[in-house]
């Protein structure tokens, strides 16, 4: 996959009122319930333990994230946090200038850092010392941040480090099997936490779940391995890589034969040749079906050994009679006049003996002093009960028709868009098919609904459980809904969300 800046091509084909995926997306904040615990253990380490904490993970597994909700939830009356971010290697100097800005102090050295911070513990405050990428700081300054989280018997800082797994082969190599560190190693995201992060990136940008298929966000979670800065950067991918497929399918459309052009005019050069020779074929088969009609009949004598040999081919109609036998060009009047009505001198043994061939009644002209047998066999009679036998299941088939699934649609409609977009509900699934989406509905009871958006062009039915206060109300409900519902991975999202889609 290659990756493209998102330009507005990007964002307009999606909808997006920003990048949803961005490395950076002001107020979005997504703390999973695997962290709440992690932050926990940090928050009660800082208050007994004395030793330096280490926050570690891959780049782009959360720890900037778990930094800020750290900050976030620390007492602001009590506890003067201290963030240093690296630009890039910096050594004990430099960490100290960072420090001694922060805490206002003149000479920034590890003395006057030091007796800062206990002046601050006179007056009830703590310090926190919180370094992001850690890993870039050199061994001089991780060695500063030790002895300054040994501190002194009159007070400490509290030193927090986030950084990559290599920070912790640094540090034991200082403190040469002494206890003086303790390590919280972050995990990946479950499918589950992936899923819900994916929704609310895509939520915040004005979009939904749907947007990804199940194939994408399965593919997603894989090659992210959970992480939350890889999901960022193949969820973008996936998106980008679904407009590359379209414009293709765009492209190949109007042309979907595989073979060349050349190869093409060829086959169809080929196949004219063959239809011209079948009409003239066609052409020159036709004199020898009309010669055989029986308005020579009138004019073969009964002596004709022709008449005896073998029989004669009936005309099927009668215009043909009129014009294209020779005999007829030659004799018009004659001709007339024998197909109608016989000569007299024409005996019943030869009448009877004139037939057509495979069987079938004779015409007309010999027909008439014959015997009823033949006749009493009509040829369209075995056409009447057949014609009106398919139609009959024909006329019922109008009745099977689903009538009321537009006004169930729209009474939905009319639902959601009533409701308090700061209220939650839970997407179930998507169908292209609202027979589906009617039947679940009319299974599961009142509490489902559906409403119609557009995908890819295309209606799509999506069918929601629930009206609920917030989002961990939406969330609790998942965990009651039926074993086969839950196994389509349904998710919380917002009203707001739906009645945008329902807009567009």
């Amino acid at each position: 996959m290659t990756s493209l800046s998102a330009d507005d091509s990007y964002l307009d084909h999606y909808g997006f009122s920003h990048d949803p995926f961005a490395a950076r997306v002001p107020g979005f904040k997504f703390f999973p319930a695997q962290r709440k615990p992690v932050l926990g253990q940090l928050h009660h380490l800082a208050r007994y333990s004395q030793l330096l904490l280490v926050v570690t993970g891959p780049e782009g597994s959360g720890k900037t994230l778990v930094r800020q909700a750290l900050v976030a939830s620390s007492n602001k009356q009590a506890v003067m946090s201290v963030v240093i971010t690296p630009q890039s290697t910096a050594d004990s100097s430099a960490v100290l200038q960072q420090i001694g800005q922060a805490l206002n102090i003149q000479h920034a050295d590890f003395d006057g850092v030091m007796a800062q911070i206990v002046q601050l513990a006179l007056t009830g405050q703590e310090v926190y010392l919180l370094v992001d990428d850690a890993e870039q700081l050199t061994g001089a300054a991780v060695e500063t941040l030790l002895r300054l989280a040994a501190g002194s018997p009159e007070a400490r800082p509290h030193v927090f480090l986030f950084g990559e797994d290599s920070l912790v082969s640094r540090l034991e190599a200082l403190v040469e099997g002494e206890e003086r560190f303790h390590v919280i190693a972050l995990q990946p995201y479950e499918e589950d936490e992936t899923r819900e992060y994916l929704a609310q990136r895509l939520e915040g940008a004005g979009a939904g779940l749907e947007t990804l298929s199940e194939e994408q966000i399965a593919r997603i979670h894989e090659q992210s391995g959970g992480w939350p800065g890889a999901i960022n950067l193949v969820a973008r991918e996936e998106l980008i890589e679904a407009i590359k497929h379209s414009k293709t399918r765009k492209a190949t459309k109007g042309w979907p034969f595989p073979l060349p052009m050349r190869h093409l005019l060829a086959v169809l050069a080929v196949l004219c040749i063959i239809a011209v020779a079948f009409l003239l074929r066609g052409g020159e088969d036709e004199p020898e079906v009309q010669t055989n009609t029986p308005l020579a009949l009138g004019n073969v004598p009964r002596s004709a050994p022709e008449s005896a040999a073998g029989p004669v081919t009936p005309p099927e109609s009668p215009s043909k009679i009129e014009f294209e036998t020779p005999a007829a060009a030659a004799n018009t009047d004659s001709a007339r006049t024998a197909a109608v009505e016989p000569a007299e001198d024409v005996s019943e043994e030869n009448s009877a003996s004139i037939t057509h061939q495979d069987g079938a009644a004779p015409s007309a002209a010999v027909t008439q002093k014959e015997a009823p047998a033949p006749v009493a066999q009509p040829a369209p009679e075995p056409v009447v009960p057949e014609t009106p036998a398919p139609k009959t299941p024909e006329v019922v088939r109008p009745a099977a028709q689903p009538a009321p699934a537009a006004p169930a649609a729209s009474a939905h409609s009319a639902w959601y868009a009533e409701q308090g977009g700061n209220r939650y509900l839970v997407q179930i699934l998507g169908t292209r098919t609202e027979k589906n989406a009617q039947a679940l509905v009319a299974q599961r009871g009142s509490d489902y609904r559906y409403f119609v958006k557009e995908h890819e062009g295309k209606p799509l039915y999506v069918v929601t459980f629930g009206n609920f206060a917030n989002r961990a109300a939406a969330l609790a409900a998942i965990k009651t809904l039926p074993a086969a519902l839950q196994s389509g991975k349904p998710w919380a999202r917002s009203f707001t969300s739906v009645q945008k889609e329902m807009r567009k």
